[in-house]
């Protein structure tokens, strides 16, 4: 069997690009990397049952409980190191990691945002708040963007990005559906299994 690069997701919430990953996976888009884990940052998470359907070992570091910023990442990393993961993917993963998180881990940390970066993004533009904002613009063209992460929020160098127009009429809510649909859930496991097989070759 040839060796695949052994991926830990990072969710927060229902998981809908997790899902997408797993789905990915299973319809072989991803081929040179394995979902080895979940870790949510929040208890009850639907995410945690996606993965466990799945079959995928999943685990909570609930960030309420951990002492400290320090705390909580050091739980996390616990974790990594236990799976041997080579790649960490944040998908709706709503804590932001710090400078040392990230640069421990450089080039091995990808984030899917949902808009076209550089706009409408960086600390406080998450969820439904990107498409408000996007909207309230009135930018007649949004997105996503798949990006590497470093110590700035979405601030990282860019893997992928897809385009979606924004109709008349679209709500906050009917846009950010169209967006994962579109965008999201397409270029969130192209983008893993692009960054898996730069890690297998070398590249990255």
């Amino acid at each position: 069997m040839s060796k695949k690069v052994k991926i830990v997701v990072l969710v927060s919430g229902g998981g809908t690009n997790l899902q997408a990953l797993i789905d990915a996976q299973n319809s072989g888009i991803i081929t040179n990397g394995k979902i080895v884990c979940v870790i949510s940052s929040k208890p009850g998470a639907y995410a945690l049952t996606r993965a466990e359907n799945a079959g995928i070992d999943a685990y909570v570091v609930s960030k309420k409980e951990c002492k400290s910023q320090a705390d909580f990442e050091e739980k996390i990393e616990a974790i990594l190191e236990n799976k041997g993961a080579e790649l960490i993917i944040l998908a709706g993963f709503m804590s932001i990691l710090s400078a040392d998180f990230t640069k421990k881990h450089e080039n091995r940390i990808i984030n899917v945002h949902p808009a076209l970066i550089p706009s409408f993004c960086g600390a406080g533009y998450y969820g439904l708040k990107v498409h408000e904002a996007a909207l309230a613009y009135g930018v007649k063209v949004t997105g996503a963007t798949v990006h590497f992460v470093n110590e700035i929020p979405d601030g990282g160098k860019i893997i992928m990005q897809k385009a979606v127009k924004i109709h008349d009429g679209d709500t906050p809510e009917k846009l950010q559906k169209r967006v994962m649909k579109q965008a999201e859930w397409k270029i969130l496991p192209a983008s893993a299994e692009l960054v898996c097989k730069k890690i297998l070759n070398g590249e990255v």
